[in-house]
């Protein structure tokens, strides 16, 4: 049971100090990353004139050439320790981040997102097998809810800050200037540096050698049950290409740098207030069928984005959004913790995260590829994405439906690994 945290869960919500200290990270993490990275998008097609299949490669590469990095920390968190790892995603994420404020290419960018990804991929799974190991299968569902949450509530608060300085840098203009993305990157730095700090109180009590060989031996070979959930997630992750594609069909069909700013604002806040209480759905009703929901709403989602013509249809589409993040995204995680005993969940989280970022590169590639090369025929152009995309998505949630049938509610999973 490679790095059990030393504290225990609490009576009421079951949130121990392992949890908070990881959503309180994750929330500065993401008010910096929000600040930093959503508009990256806008830079390089606004600023320095990129095409989409450009933005599709960059957003591709940096999430899929991560993937394996994923794998490997996954892995050793399992036979080392985690908190060093989660420590050291943070850290490389944080310190990349100032560069942003000196890029004048794509490619810059590109190996500025790769060294953000890169942090990323290193924290995530021991961050994730951490999680689960600090909440009780009664109450794990709403730790990553509570978690999804506070990371989510960071992106709100982000967001504000971002409306606020494009409001003061350059007002409802359609386009995203250089001078208020610059200012961006310098305010973005403090909270990346400050969620170091609080991860420096993390509680971890590393095994013995001996045990922890004894347990994975014990433990045997990744349920059946686990592998289907990776290849229905595999297949959705195809139609989840970069959000970056949602941001230029906002901007596509009329809405205003600083109108962006304020509609993600909007969907965050949605997905801060739908996360911890999915996550506690999910306890009682079972993890299947609120990620299998969440997936339903994701493939109306996207086919509502293909068919939009009018820049007031974007709101009601990203409040759907927002309730598909909410059942799902962390309800998804908690599902692993369900599925993998806890010698064998930084590994688990791994294989999950490497399958799903690696599915990114092909996704986001396909959706620029699409995007610019229908336009340029003539033919169907910024919707054409989003409609294969929803026919990918309908068709992970049938392949998860059959993967997920028979499955009991997470108290009655503990430990099963069949």
């Amino acid at each position: 049971m490679a790095g059990l945290p030393a504290s225990r869960p609490r009576r009421g919500l079951g949130l121990t100090r392992n949890v908070i200290l990881l959503s309180a990270a994750s929330f500065l993490t993401d008010i910096s990353s929000e600040m930093s990275l959503t508009f990256l998008p806008f830079f390089l097609a606004n600023v320095l004139g990129a095409k989409t299949c450009v933005i599709g490669i960059v957003e591709g590469v940096a999430d899929s050439a991560a993937s394996l990095t994923r794998l490997l920390s996954g892995w050793l968190s399992d036979v080392w320790r985690r908190k060093p790892l989660v420590m050291a995603g943070y850290t490389i994420s944080a310190v990349s981040k100032p560069f942003l404020y000196f890029v004048q290419s794509w490619t810059a960018v590109l190996g500025v997102r790769f060294a953000d990804r890169l942090g990323k991929g290193i924290r995530t799974s021991p961050r994730d097998a951490l999680l689960a190991a600090s909440a009780s299968a009664e109450s794990r569902g709403l730790a990553f809810g509570f978690h999804r949450g506070a990371d989510t509530a960071g992106a709100f608060l982000g967001l504000l800050g971002i409306a606020l300085v494009i409001y003061l840098s350059q007002g409802w203009s359609q386009q995203l200037q250089e001078i208020a993305f610059r200012r961006l990157v310098l305010i973005a730095v403090v909270p990346a540096l400050l969620a170091v700090v609080v991860l420096a109180a993390l509680r971890e009590t590393p095994p013995a050698r001996a045990e922890v060989h004894l347990i994975r031996k014990q433990a045997g070979p990744l349920s059946r049950r686990f592998k289907l959930f990776l290849a229905s997630a595999a297949l959705f992750s195809l139609a989840n290409s970069s959000d970056a594609f949602l941001l230029l069909r906002a901007q596509n069909l009329g809405l205003s740098v600083l109108g962006v700013a304020l509609l993600l604002a909007a969907f965050n806040l949605g997905y801060t207030v739908i996360s911890p209480l999915a996550g506690r759905a999910s306890d009682r009703l079972g993890r299947p069928a609120l990620v299998g929901a969440g997936w339903v709403v994701y493939a109306v989602t996207y086919l509502g984005f293909g068919l939009a013509t009018e820049a007031w249809q974007v709101w009601p589409l990203f409040a759907l959004y927002a309730v598909y993040y909410g059942l799902a995204e962390g309800t998804a995680r908690a599902l692993v913790a369900d599925l993998v005993p806890d010698a064998q969940r930084g590994t688990a989280y791994g294989l999950y995260h490497t399958v799903v970022g690696i599915a990114a590169l092909p996704a986001s590639l396909l959706a620029g590829l699409v995007w610019q090369g229908v336009a340029d025929w003539g033919g169907w152009g910024p919707t054409a994405p989003f409609l294969l995309g929803a026919v990918f998505a309908a068709a992970a949630t049938a392949l998860f439906a059959v993967a997920m049938r028979g499955s009991r509610p997470a108290a009655q999973q503990e430990g099963e690994a069949s």
